[in-house]
């Protein structure tokens, strides 16, 4: 099969892979309908993460199931599936208090990699929603962000706390920052605030529900928040991207009492202990455990009540992988869906 490999940063090709096979009873294995790059493989791509010896890349995924192992009960082959970034068993104590990412047997997608023409799911049962039925073309893209950044995003604002008489800021304008402003108004939020500086972006934020735009960032940012909030800060903070600034900014940009949900993959962020502790901030995230929110995001995107599929603006074919990379590199993308 063919199947997306990072060989050096910056160095992405598609490549003769080995068919993937069942290797545990719990095992499934699925032909992907699409799937695609998130913001995270740019760390790798980027050099920030490093990569010993060519790596399969992705971790997002939607297709048809062609075969199951003899102990998964609950899929079936010939369904449409959508999967989590980690696979869980479902049944341990984590699993069962909603933290499928720590499940005791956890596996990580990304170490397998789902861009490619089929996968193997490993603990099927705990990972994979099936939808009620094939679903039609223009529902696959949102299908597919429910696998993670719409999940990624709605955990940043359960964390975070949004609610109804709420005011929310997203720190990030990529993928996930723009799906947790859809999911901060989804969840009830008076006022959300989108902090980009991207028009394209903006105007997407907008469409998702944000109410305001901030363009400054950093400092600048923090106080611009304070001033659209009467010198108090938001109620909730989303923390999108995972640098120490946009940690700094999330949480300076947050009320006494108020709550931080970070979900930005987190890269040589150190929290000063001094502020934090005379901040009054409550700090919750980490990775989403997007298959505890699947079959709700699954079921508002079948009944076409949110759209989280506008995040790709740019579709290519599996074999052009390298193109989509680099045009999330470069900023002109915000999200690309591969057609394996």
């Amino acid at each position: 099969m063919r199947g997306v490999v990072l060989h050096a940063p910056g160095d992405v090709r598609v490549e003769d892979r080995e068919d993937p096979v069942l290797m545990h009873p719990t095992d499934a294995i699925i032909r992907p309908s699409a799937v695609c790059v998130c913001g995270s493989d740019l760390w790798p791509y980027r050099g920030i993460e490093e990569v010993s010896g060519p790596t399969p890349m992705g971790h997002e995924y939607v297709g048809v199931v062609d075969e199951v192992g003899s102990a998964v009960n609950t899929i079936r082959p010939g369904q449409f599936v959508v999967g989590s970034f980690f696979a869980s068993d479902g049944t341990c104590e984590i699993c069962r208090s909603g933290y499928q990412p720590s499940c005791a047997q956890r596996v990580a997608m990304g170490a397998i990699g789902t861009q490619a023409e089929r996968v193997r799911i490993p603990l099927a049962d705990g990972t994979l929603v099936a939808t009620p039925e094939h679903p039609p073309a223009d529902l696959v893209p949102g299908l597919l962000a429910a696998s993670d950044v719409l999940g990624t995003g709605w955990f940043g604002a359960v964390a975070a706390e949004a609610g109804p008489g709420k005011t929310v800021a997203v720190v990030g304008d990529g993928a996930v920052g723009l799906l947790a402003v859809l999911a901060a108004r989804r969840l009830g939020a008076e006022r959300v605030i989108a902090m980009s500086r991207h028009p394209s972006r903006q105007e997407l934020a907008r469409e998702f529900g944000a109410t305001d735009v901030v363009e400054e960032r950093g400092d600048d940012g923090v106080a611009r928040i304070a001033e659209l909030t009467g010198g108090l800060g938001a109620h909730s903070v989303v923390e999108a991207v995972g640098t120490q600034e946009s940690m700094m900014q999330a949480i300076r940009s947050t009320r006494p009492g108020g709550h931080v949900g970070y979900v930005g993959v987190a890269h040589d962020v150190a929290l000063p202990g001094h502020e934090l502790f005379f901040s009054h901030v409550h700090l919750h995230g980490g990775p989403a455990p997007v298959r505890r929110y699947l079959p709700r995001l699954v079921d508002l995107v079948w009944r076409r009540e949110i759209d989280p599929g506008k995040v790709f603006d740019l579709t290519l074919p599996l074999e052009q992988a390298a193109a989509g990379y680099q045009a999330m590199d470069r900023r002109s993308a915000v999200k690309t869906l591969l057609t394996p």
